[in-house]
């Protein structure tokens, strides 16, 4: 994306100089990296950086605006709705793919947003140790507004702990410490002092829940919440709290936004960086460029489900259209040059949003690399330079 830089540092690399790093990467916690790491960053320009600032700027107006819980309460399914709902999502992600236009020109297009969190420590983590191994020139920053390492760092302590001590929160997951971002919870802990929890590991008593920490029945004031749903139904297993009901706890992001957040909303956005999105049955006649969309249901997670080559009998066999999108296909980029094939490159904005604060604001990114037609494993299988990555963002 910024062709010198590229050049660059596709002819420092060197297959020994990418296993030093990995080896050193994994040396904080051996072993914990359960994802396949690229074997470059990603950079940007200030102009397609603030592109897609812009566009989270409008996406944040409608999100702020006064209405918004209104229009998107059927976004959460009723046997999910969880009690104290927070005025805000304390973090939201928005995930960018880079691609071309019809002018051949690179532009950044939404591809989906989550009111949830994603790899907050890993992501300060990691880009050090590329800084390390790799040369980066000094007027780029994997940080946005401003920060660097400390002063993120000190943010993110305080968002997630706000007034309580840290053996009072935890991060709650599913069986965390075999989930494939265990290294971010890893990190979180590391940051933070926040311990990562397995939710059957919760003991209640009356309203407020127990764990323990290092044998000791601990209360817990605070949830940094991991769970989704659809992970719960299908791993929780018989001893798990029920999490719909009223907990003296608070939550941060409180489960609700996972839905407010998420590709609900894309129907109700109108700028030049997201596609456009319908709800299915608001769809009155189908369209006549059908590959030109994807079908996309509403309640599912890491790009389950999405039917990309849609043929007319995939639509009328959907139960339920109205938990299902139908957006328009963008074309990805095959923008970063590789020894191969080039990659295509998605972009996530991280965005945190501390109480008191009239609106969120960006904070630190991911990225991902892939030669296949969606982002994601198994559809890059025995291919390299793909995987998880970070964008560095020109500053000056």
């Amino acid at each position: 994306m910024v062709p010198h830089l590229r050049k660059t540092f596709n002819e420092a690399f060197t297959a020994n100089r990418y296993q030093t790093f990995l080896k050193d990467l994994d040396s904080l916690h051996p072993g914990a990296i359960a994802f396949r790491v690229a074997e470059t960053p990603v950079f940007a320009d200030k102009a397609f950086t603030q592109k897609m600032l812009d566009a989270c700027e409008s996406i944040i107006d409608i999100i702020t605006a006064p209405g918004f819980k209104n229009i998107t309460e059927r976004a959460i399914p009723k046997n999910e709705y969880v009690p104290g709902e927070t005025p805000h999502s304390h973090m939201i992600a928005f995930d960018f793919g880079v691609c071309i236009n019809e002018d051949h020109e690179l532009e950044p297009q939404l591809i989906e947003m989550q009111g949830f969190p994603t790899l907050f420590g890993f992501q300060s983590y990691y880009p050090e140790i590329i800084k390390k191994h790799f040369d980066i020139p000094a007027n780029y920053s994997h940080y946005l507004n401003g920060y660097d390492q400390t002063s993120y760092l000190a943010m993110l302590k305080k968002l997630l702990l706000d007034k309580h001590a840290a053996e009072n929160v935890v991060l709650l997951e599913i069986k965390p410490h075999e989930q494939k971002t265990k290294i971010d919870f890893y990190c979180t802990q590391d940051y933070t002092g926040i311990q990562p929890v397995c939710i059957t590991e919760l003991v209640a008593e009356g309203k407020n829940l127990f764990y323990l920490s290092n044998g000791k029945k601990t209360a817990i004031k605070r949830i940094y919440n991991r769970v989704i749903f659809d992970d719960l139904k299908s791993q929780s297993g018989p001893n798990s709290i029920d999490i719909t009901k009223e907990w003296n706890v608070e939550w941060i992001p409180h489960p609700n936004w996972f839905y407010r957040i998420s590709k609900f909303t894309l129907p109700f956005i109108h700028h030049p960086h997201v596609p456009k999105t319908y709800f299915l049955n608001e769809v009155k006649q189908i369209p006549h460029d059908l590959e030109n969309y994807v079908l996309k249901p509403l309640f599912s997670f890491a790009g389950q489900g999405v039917i990309i080559d849609i043929e007319p009998p995939d639509l009328s066999q959907i139960k339920y259209p109205e938990n299902w999108i139908l957006q328009h296909k963008v074309k990805y980029a095959d923008i970063i040059q590789t020894p191969d094939i080039p990659a295509k490159a998605e972009i996530r904005l991280m965005y945190v949003w501390p109480d008191g604060d009239a609106r969120p604001h960006a904070a630190i990114n991911l990225a991902r690399l892939s030669k296949g037609k969606m982002i994601g494993v198994r559809y890059n299988q025995d291919k390299t330079w793909v995987g998880g990555s970070v964008c560095f963002f020109e500053t000056y």
